[in-house]
């Protein structure tokens, strides 16, 4: 059985998450319109891997016994300055994640809910992952400025990512 504290720790990520999701999918949005298929294609990967972190804690909560209370979630902002706007927000938005699933973590470990410690761990691990990959978009990005052929050839290059 979960506790309070993790109970409604989990819900509220649950509502990150899909909230992670719909800013992706705004940001996809915005790509598409600005002839960014490649950047497009990647934020709607990072859409859908974002809808599967909220479906697992979702399973979690349920297989110990609590119930999901959804919550109401902003509207994304529908404009950007540019690609590396959009990817130093990607950056920060997924920082700012990272914080929120050590919390939780820290929180398992407080009250010896070792079911959602190890839960957690495979988020924790995750976030290393997502943080990484906008790390290096960022540097890239970067490195190239703000126009030219440079940002069709990144462009590719993020529309081969493959899901998972």
């Amino acid at each position: 059985m979960l506790s309070k504290t993790i109970h409604e720790g989990l819900n509220e990520q649950i509502k990150h998450e899909i909230s992670s999701a719909y800013l992706y999918l705004a940001m996809s949005s915005y790509c598409e319109a600005q002839t960014l298929a490649g950047a497009a294609k990647w934020l709607r990967v990072q859409w859908e891997e974002e809808l599967e972190h909220a479906m697992k804690l979702y399973r979690h909560v349920y297989d110990r016994g609590g119930q999901v209370l959804l919550q109401a979630i902003d509207k994304p902002p529908g404009r950007y300055k540019s690609l590396l706007d959009i990817f130093q927000q990607v950056l920060i938005h997924e920082q700012k994640v990272t914080a929120m699933i050590h919390k939780l973590y820290d929180n398992a470990m407080k009250e010896k809910d070792f079911a959602t410690a190890v839960e957690m761990e495979w988020f924790i691990k995750e976030q290393v992952e997502e943080e990484k990959n906008a790390q290096e978009i960022v540097a890239q990005l970067e490195m190239i400025g703000e126009g030219g052929t440079a940002i069709a050839l990144i462009d590719r290059q993020l529309g081969m990512r493959a899901k998972g």
